[in-house]
């Protein structure tokens, strides 16, 4: 049986706000304090979670935490994070209702955290599958993309986000994520080139130069020290507990899972590297003939090494710096910059590239993770946006931020409100209006279209004459000064005689979390936001990929006079969006408290706690949400809860659960005014009717202990005794089984004894007859063994003797014989010796005349003629015997006489390599024209793929055809063949590969002198029709599939489609033949062959990459194409055997 807590149950201080007695806001800290001191971190404001920093891990995030509160009710278990997902979550699945969690808080108050906490539940609780993996893996990695780009480290937060992010996630009906959209709220563009002190710039600067490569480095441009960057403040470079190397690797693994391609990252990172480059230029000033300065790089190196980053004219960037072109109507005035204006321009141009780029991210990312199913899709949205900021020093930032904080604010107010009046309308219970402090007059002071504080900035920015931010300030004191919650030094609501707290050049707003003080220096230009057109027009002309989407006005083509729309404008417009977002949806809220400025665990600082309390509302909050009834429950959980404390409901009520309630509170006499009767629930009105009823809970669920453990104690001694007289009669009943067991056994073995001597004693009497007659025969045997010994040895005596005689005549006979043959021999070498002695003599005296007669015609030159002849010997016995040694006539035979003398080396190698020479020439006269053709294109197969692609060696064997279609001869291409006006060389049929699943559609491929055509198989009508010149290169793998890309010419009438992406049989023969088709041709350079495992193709207007990979598919032994995500084809080809 499942045993279920309660909110109530072990409660340390009270786990729902609603439910403190007395509420009050030094109660109210201290509850929040002493669940801070026990690690409990979550507290509940009726469906509000309020999260404070523990600024230390816990371990209440484990896995086995989301199972303890998946599909469990939200006031079931103690306060967690994990309770409102849960809640959210299944609304949205059950009862098909869009949410939104609304989390917001101070920098520091771990929003991002909480928003991570919420995405990693619902990712944990919803369904499994690849694709639902694959989806919620690239919804988890987005964040640590977006936290590089737009986090970074503050005095308040080591990780803290400088942009608002909203994200929706799409689920479809099963509650399984489709996708998601992110949108970005306000980057603190600022940042990147100033940070206050004890601050740093976004992470990814850091993280770049920590954790990229040497290589990756010296590319980019870059150098490790952070000390060569203006834009890198030295003093917090580095941050304990961050690791930014390790930091770099998570990100590029996150930007790779999400669908980034290598070449899109190293984009970024360009971008990235040239905005701290951007920042290491400096000027100087240079007098002009009219008097006036002009700025001039001081340092071009740095300007260098940019503009290559970034692929611009090193002039066009540098008049940039310098000069300024002002368009009114047909007319262009060019004015010089001075050194200020060139470094708000060179600032101008880093926080827009910037802001642009992460925009661009943002888009990026949106693409990969968008929902591809067109059906309609739930939707659960996470807004993690700055909480309400009051600074020494406030801005336009603050103003802005605290402006978006109002909106939250009154639309928390307006659906809490509305949650109130629709439960107790849905319960039946009559509405009470609630007194509450609305805010909808600081958000009209702000947003009003006419005289709101944006509008009048908006109109100072566009009035023409001088601008100041003292004029935009007059102006607010012109229409503002009777606002009760606008004060100024020249407004009503001031007392500036008495007030030396606000000086003269800022103003003052009563916003509903307390007064703000703004200075209005920078209000102008941050409103402004100008980029000069000569910067993005010299951004447009860079060639670097990114930049024309990134500066789109600076097209000269598309120049708008109109001036562009004010960052307070945008801000409002997207605030505007947000709200209207909002109020469609089932609102859940997180609100973050920080509690403590030293980011140090186990420290509560009362002071900071109470400030944010005041700002976020909660005390407010609390008593809209007991201005009815504090504490309402269904009857079920609640009849359950106290059923114990009425005879007539304990132990087990059979009626409907409304009437045991109605029972249950009559006989604890609770008064009626205390609580009320709903549909489905019981409302009750004040804690400590509650907290009554806990109490006589408690007590009873101790006499009830009591009680059990008697019945307990009782059923157990019972049970024993019980246990123990059946173990007497078990073992009773085993000893008297062993008993009789051990008797039979007994008198078994003597009758064994018995039967055993009596069987011996027959055995032997049988024994001793048979061992008689035994001896009678062996007797007989041994008689006759020694009569027939004897007969036998007399035999062999016999034999003997006359064996003795036959051997003494044969040795007598061979010692004759051998006698007769030695004297036979000694008479033969005689006469031989003599013989040769005559033919000794007769060659010496030969010599002797030979040497007499030819002694008068030796000259000095006899030994010459001697070595000549030898010579001339020897040569034509080497020439005589190569005519029996020849080899055969086959080009391949590489066999050869040995060489017989050291002399002829050079004549043996040359002799073999004419015979060689001699017999190729005989073997090419045997070939015809269409043979010659054959090796020529065989060779220039060789060429091309030889240890280059693994399918080579497969095709060697194989003849190149051609003509695999028959063409000519097949009626069913007839149409086919008179639509071809040129000779076909090749003809097949291939798979064209569709880019939207990777799945072929065959089509017919044919090759003439001057174009490759496609048709289709089945009606051989032309569906593309190519020239050979806008081909300009050939894709294929180094692995044994039959994947191929051709590659157009942008801009040709081919390209319009993008290129093709083909499969086929015959790759080697087709690449071959078109190879062999475009070298033939006049005037044409040989095509470009690429051979790589990862090439980019052309469909359309977007670039995707073919990724082969090794490993099987899932059916059959060849290659299979599958479609990763929009930008990223995967071909698994199947491992050689």
């Amino acid at each position: 049986m499942e045993v279920k807590t309660s909110l109530l149950d072990n409660m340390i201080g009270v786990g729902d706000m609603v439910l403190l007695e007395p509420l009050n806001e030094d109660s109210f800290i201290e509850n929040l304090r002493k669940r801070f001191d026990h690690n409990e971190i979550y507290t509940y404001i009726g469906s509000v979670v309020i999260s404070m920093n523990p600024y230390r891990s816990l371990s209440i995030f484990t896995p086995e935490k989301v199972e303890e509160y998946r599909n469990r009710n939200f006031y079931e278990l103690s306060p967690h994070i994990y309770a409102l997902a849960d809640e959210a979550y299944r609304s949205l699945r059950d009862q098909d209702k869009d949410q939104c969690i609304l989390i917001t808080g101070e920098s520091g108050a771990g929003k991002t955290e909480a928003s991570k906490l919420v995405m990693s539940y619902v990712a944990a609780v919803c369904g499994r599958g690849q694709e639902v993996n694959k989806v919620k893996e690239q919804l988890l990695q987005s964040n640590p993309v977006l936290e590089a780009f737009g986090n970074a480290k503050t005095v308040r937060n080591d990780n803290s986000s400088r942009f608002g992010k909203y994200m929706d996630i799409e689920f479809d009906f099963k509650g399984d994520p489709l996708g998601g959209v992110i949108s970005n709220y306000l980057l603190e563009k600022s940042r990147v080139c100033k940070q206050p002190r004890g601050e740093r710039n976004f992470h990814i600067f850091y993280q770049l130069l920590s954790g990229a490569s040497g290589d990756t480095l010296t590319k980019l441009k870059l150098d490790r020290d952070f000390s060569k960057y203006n834009y890198l403040s030295l003093d917090s470079a580095t941050v304990n507990g961050l690791d930014d190397a390790a930091s770099f690797r998570t990100v590029r693994n996150a930007m790779q899972i999400v669908g980034f391609m290598e070449d899109e990252v190293q984009l970024v990172l360009e971008l990235v590297a040239a905005v701290l480059k951007l920042g290491n230029i400096e000027f100087k000033p240079e007098s002009r003939v009219n008097g006036f300065d002009e700025s001039r790089v001081k340092d071009k190196n740095d300007l260098k090494e940019m503009c290559e980053l970034l692929g611009i004219e090193q002039s066009v960037l540098e008049r940039a710096f310098s000069y300024r072109t002002v368009e009114a109507k047909m007319e262009k005035v060019s004015t010089t910059l001075n050194v200020a204006q060139a470094y708000y321009a060179r600032d101008a141009l880093a926080k827009n590239l910037y802001s642009r780029l992460f925009s661009w991210l943002v888009t990026r990312i949106n693409e990969s993770i968008k929902a591809q199913a067109k059906t309609r899709h739930k939707v659960m949205g996470v807004l993690d946006i700055y909480g309400f900021e009051i600074f020494e020093d406030n801005s336009f930032e603050q103003f802005i931020i605290n402006y978006c904080n109002e909106k939250l604010q009154q639309i928390f107010i307006e659906l809490t409100l509305r949650e109130e009046q629709e439960e107790y309308v849905r319960e039946g219970i009559e509405w009470t209006n609630i007194e509450y402090f609305n805010n909808a007059i600081i958000c009209d002071l702000i947003e009003n279209n006419q005289n709101g504080i944006l509008a009048m900035l908006d109109e100072e920015c566009l009035r023409p004459g001088t601008v100041t931010d003292d004029t935009f300030l007059d102006k607010l004191n012109t229409i503002c000064a009777e606002h009760q919650h606008f004060e100024s030094r020249l407004s009503k609501n001031s007392k500036f005689l008495t007030d030396h707290s606000l000086p003269h050049s800022c103003f003052r707003i009563q916003h509903y979390a307390g007064k703000v003080l703004y200075r209005v220096e920078g209000f102008v230009d941050k409103n402004n936001d100008l980029l000069y057109r000569d910067l993005s027009q010299a951004m447009y002309k860079a060639t670097h990929s990114l930049m024309r989407q990134l500066f789109p006005e600076g097209n000269p083509a598309k120049v708008n006079l109109k001036r562009p729309l004010t960052a307070g404008f945008q801000f409002k417009a997207s605030v505007g969006g947000l709200m209207r977002n909002l109020q469609t949806k089932n609102p859940n809220y997180i609100r973050c408290i920080k509690p403590n400025d030293k980011k140090a665990a186990h420290i509560f600082t009362d002071s900071l706690v109470c400030h944010q309390v005041r700002y976020l509302g909660l005390m407010e909050n609390v008593r809209v949400r007991r201005a009815g009834y504090a504490f309402r429950q269904p009857y079920e959980p609640c009849l359950e809860r106290y059923k114990m404390l009425c005879k007539q409901t304990w132990p087990h009520w059979r009626g409907p659960a409304r009437d045991g309630v109605e029972v249950l509170l009559t006989d604890c006499s609770v008064p009626a005014e205390e609580f009320a009767y709903g549909r489905s629930k019981i409302f009750i009105r004040n804690p400590r009717t509650l907290f009554t009823l806990e109490e006589r809970r408690r007590a009873c669920l101790e006499d009830l202990a009591t009680l059990i453990q008697k019945i307990y104690r009782g059923w157990k001694c019972r049970t024993h005794f019980l246990l123990l007289k059946k173990s007497q009669v078990v073992v009773a009943a085993w000893y008297r089984r062993y008993a009789q067991q051990k008797k039979y056994e007994k008198i078994k073995s003597a009758t064994l004894v018995m039967q055993s001597f009596t069987r011996g004693w027959k055995a032997r009497k049988i024994l001793r007859q048979l061992k008689y007659e035994k001896r009678c025969k062996e007797a007989v045997t041994t008689i006759a063994a020694y009569w027939h010994g004897t007969q036998a040895r007399m035999e062999l005596r016999r034999l003997k003797t006359e064996a003795r005689n036959k051997h003494a005549v044969s040795v007598i006979w061979a010692y004759w014989q051998g006698t007769k043959a030695r004297r036979e021999l000694r008479c033969l070498k005689e006469e031989a010796r003599r013989k040769h002695a005559v033919a000794v003599i007769w060659a010496y005296w030969r010599g002797l005349q030979v040497r007499r007669e030819y002694r008068k015609f030796f000259r000095a030159n006899a030994g010459k003629k001697i070595y000549c002849f030898i010579i001339q010997r020897i040569m034509q016995k080497y020439f005589l015997g190569l005519k029996t040694t020849v080899p055969s006539m086959s080009p391949i035979d590489n066999t050869w006489s040995a060489q017989p003398y050291s002399f002829l080396e050079g004549a043996h190698t040359e002799l073999r390599r004419i015979f060689h020479l001699w017999r190729c020439k005989k073997h090419r006269g045997q070939f015809t024209e269409e043979k010659k053709a054959v090796y020529e294109e065989k060779l220039e197969a060789s060429e091309i793929f030889k240890n280059k692609k693994a399918l080579y060696p497969s095709s060697v064997s194989q003849p190149f055809k051609g003509d695999y279609l028959e063409i000519h001869k097949n009626p069913k291409y007839q149409k086919l063949n008179s639509a071809v006006e040129e000779k076909v060389l090749l003809a097949d049929v291939v798979n064209k590969i569709n880019r939207a699943n990777g799945k072929g559609s065959p089509r017919l491929f044919l090759l003439t002198k001057n174009n490759f055509v496609l048709a289709d198989q089945k009606t051989g009508q032309v569906k593309a029709s190519v020239p050979l010149p806008d081909l300009t290169s050939v894709s294929v793998s180094t692995q044994s599939d039959g994947f191929f890309a051709l590659k157009l010419k942008e801009g040709s009438a081919s390209a319009a489609k993008g290129d093709f992406l083909l499969n086929s049989e015959h790759l080697i023969e087709i690449i071959t033949k078109l190879h062999r088709t475009w070298t033939t041709a006049a005037d044409k350079d040989q095509i470009n062959i690429d051979i790589s495992d990862e090439f980019l193709v052309q469909f359309k207007q977007d670039k995707v990459c073919v990724k082969f990979i090794q490993g099987g598919p899932k059916n059959g032994t060849s290659a299979a194409c599958k479609r990763k995500n929009n930008r990223l084809l995967e071909v698994s080809v199947p491992s050689s055997p």
